[in-house]
């Protein structure tokens, strides 16, 4: 009997790119066999998105489209987490829907999936910009300041997990949390988890809009710290 895979993907305004996407991940999805899903949370999105998807899935019988409210990426990538672990899905798997990922990377993901809790990406060939690269600095100093824990990529969009951990990473997360991939990090490497850091790439952006800048940048970090602070005893 094969393992199951959910295959998490948060989108929003993502008509430029979600139909490359789903041509990339749904046949890497595809071979992990039958019972495996991609399942594709529409975050309320403004233009064609919902409509690209859900004409993609009438030829994807292991395509599954979720139209929810907007929350954010975090509050999408949180609900798409709950519907995985819900649906009994073995390992669960998350990654975003601008095109700026490898599929084919994904394989020694796959294969190192029973050597530890959390397989996840560290961003080593990267070509989003320095804006980017300043986010992730930025969260991993607040994430060693207040967890405590050294986190080399905390909110890489690429990483495997077992059902059972993720489980019990996200039961107090509340809904529509901005940074849910930071506080998961957190929680898998605050309780001694297995945890196994694999190299990725990572592309431009196949399509849309780049929405980070350094007013932005700020604003994450001075939410991050608060949030962090917030949820620390509760991680813990």
């Amino acid at each position: 009997m094969s393992d199951t895979l959910y295959a998490v993907i948060p989108a929003y305004n993502e008509q430029a790119t979600i139909g490359l996407v789903i041509d990339q991940w749904y046949p890497v999805v595809a071979a992990t066999g039958p019972a495996s899903r991609l399942v594709v949370l529409n975050d309320g999105s403004t233009d064609d998105t919902l409509a690209l998807l859900r004409q993609a899935a009438l030829s994807r019988p292991q395509l599954e489209v979720v139209d929810k409210p907007n929350s954010g990426h975090g509050g999408s990538v949180l609900a798409g987490y709950r519907h995985a672990v819900a649906a009994g899905a073995d390992y669960i798997f998350q990654t975003d829907s601008d095109g700026q990922t490898d599929p084919a990377e994904f394989a020694a993901f796959w294969a190192a999936r029973r050597e530890a809790d959390l397989v996840i990406g560290r961003r080593v060939h990267r070509q989003d910009g320095l804006s980017r690269l300043v986010v992730t600095r930025v969260l991993r100093l607040a994430v060693l300041a207040l967890f405590r824990v050294h986190a080399v990529d905390a909110n890489a969009p690429f990483r495997l997990m077992t059902r059972d951990s993720l489980a019990r990473a996200i039961e107090r997360i509340p809904d529509g949390y901005n940074l849910t991939n930071v506080a998961v990090t957190a929680w898998y490497l605050k309780h001694g988890r297995p945890v196994r850091w694999l190299p990725i790439t990572f592309k431009p952006r196949q399509g849309g809009v780049n929405s980070i800048n350094l007013r932005k940048i700020s604003r994450i970090g001075r939410q991050a710290i608060a949030d962090f602070a917030r949820l620390n005893k509760t991680l813990a």
